[in-house]
């Protein structure tokens, strides 16, 4: 009898689990935080512009953006193809030609910087809402899963 409700247990957890990460990301995709720029456009350039600030080039190959956020190829490609047909990233090729980058046109930065103030406008309502520790404790837990990828090879969708 014990095992049986520590499985139930177990199961509640799971489905807890499920549909607290639901509405997480429920909260940071629909949330109107951008209003020039579709999701996916914020997220590259956050990325970019994340590299920019610690080097102050923002170089960032389309291999790393896949990685960071597990966007698959085609849609990183169109997703980087938009952000510079408006003139907000330009290409480059490495010098061994064989790996190409994109970095962040500096006259454009500050329409970005607008942009990106909506989602920084987010966080601090959320950090006002949960409050710091529990903020930094999020920002923990979600490196963790990032970093341990709980999705087995075959379970992915490349």
């Amino acid at each position: 009898m014990a095992e049986h409700e520590q499985k139930k247990g177990d199961t509640q957890l799971e489905e807890d689990l499920i549909l607290a990460w639901i509405h997480a990301t429920g909260v940071l995709k629909n949330t109107r935080i951008t209003q020039k720029m579709i999701y996916n456009e914020a997220v590259v350039m956050s990325i970019v512009y994340e590299r920019y600030r610690e080097d102050g080039v923002g170089a960032v190959t389309f291999g790393e953006i896949c990685r960071r956020t597990r966007m698959l190829k085609s849609l990183v490609n169109r997703t980087i193809g938009t952000l510079a047909s408006r003139g907000f990233l330009e290409r480059r090729t490495g010098e061994d030609k064989r790996t190409t980058y994109v970095v962040p046109v500096k006259k454009k930065l500050p329409e970005f910087l607008e942009e990106h103030e909506r989602s920084l406008a987010l966080a601090r309502r959320i950090i006002g809402l949960i409050g710091e520790e529990d903020a930094r404790t999020f920002c923990r837990i979600a490196e963790k899963v990032f970093h341990a990828d709980p999705l087995p090879d075959h379970e992915k969708d490349d």
